[in-house]
């Protein structure tokens, strides 16, 4: 069989999940071409269907679902790992008040986007920057405020910067459920057979991390923005987790319910729901 288009980003909990699969460390595992963008960059590649297996944001799903059907393992969902909107402490304000300010976003598909439109009421006025530039953006007054994700979450105090609001938090107390940040997806014209396949590949890879992690940490570091190992190392203990390997009765819940919202608050159209494979 031919080897199979595997996309996800470069951040620690992406390549520490995929990279025993893409390096050749498993037996008898699929054959993948690892592709590594960013994720606004994977987003827009999911619309073309350039790959047939990849990490996308959630806040992307719905539009992707006539090409896609969403994996149960390898995305990123969890509790107190949502992104947070931050600026620069003279410009400190409640979170409603910054429905008319500039606002620098990982990108207009993503799930914070998504989360901060759901938040606000409506969609402020935006600068799309990738996720590295965003906090720089913020401390040098080129935006009123920035909204981060990734190794950001964990930097963005060093950068003097302060924190408007959480919200994985805002999430997680209107709804009781963990936030669904990024999903894998498999192509449609991949058969029922590869995809099985394909996720027992990425949960037997996600456990080889766990238990080999003198093996895979070298390429995680090899691909992180930010090379500091504590930084590494509290982004995959966040961000991958026991919805890494599964995503649970809680996990899809969450799902239906961001979809739920989103189109109810005309973000979405009607009637798109996540199609699990």
């Amino acid at each position: 069989m031919r080897a199979l288009s595997l996309a996800y980003s470069p951040c620690p909990n992406d390549t520490y999940v995929f990279a025993a699969l893409t390096n050749g460390l498993l037996d008898a595992a699929p054959d993948v071409r690892a592709v590594l963008e960013d994720v606004e960059s994977l987003n827009a590649s999911a619309r073309r269907g350039d790959y047939e297996i990849t990490k996308v944001s959630y806040g992307a799903v719905p539009e992707l679902l006539e090409r896609y059907r969403v994996l149960r393992s390898g995305g990123a969902l969890g509790y107190g790992c949502g992104p947070l909107l931050v600026t620069r402490p003279q410009n400190a304000a409640p979170l409603e008040s910054f429905a008319e300010k500039t606002i620098a976003i990982p990108g207009e598909r993503t799930t914070a986007f998504l989360l901060l439109r759901l938040a606000l009421g409506k969609a402020p006025p935006v600068i799309a920057l990738r996720f590295d530039r965003i906090v720089d953006a913020v401390a040098e007054g080129v935006v009123d405020a920035g909204l981060i994700i990734h190794e950001s979450r964990f930097t963005y105090r060093e950068a003097g910067l302060h924190a408007v609001a959480d919200l994985g938090e805002w999430w997680e107390q209107t709804t009781g459920l963990p936030i669904p940040l990024g999903a894998i997806l498999a192509r449609r014209d991949l058969s029922d057979e590869n995809i099985a396949e394909v996720e027992l590949a990425i949960r037997r890879s996600l456990q080889f991390a766990r238990t080999h992690e003198d093996r895979i940490m070298p390429y995680v570091r090899e691909h992180a923005a930010e090379t500091s190992e504590r930084v590494m190392r509290a982004h995959i203990e966040l961000y991958v987790n026991d919805f890494t390997d599964d995503l649970g009765p809680s996990g899809e819940k969450a799902v239906h319910e961001l979809f739920r919202r989103a189109a109810e608050a005309g973000l979405i159209p009607s009637g798109r729901d996540a199609a699990f494979a």
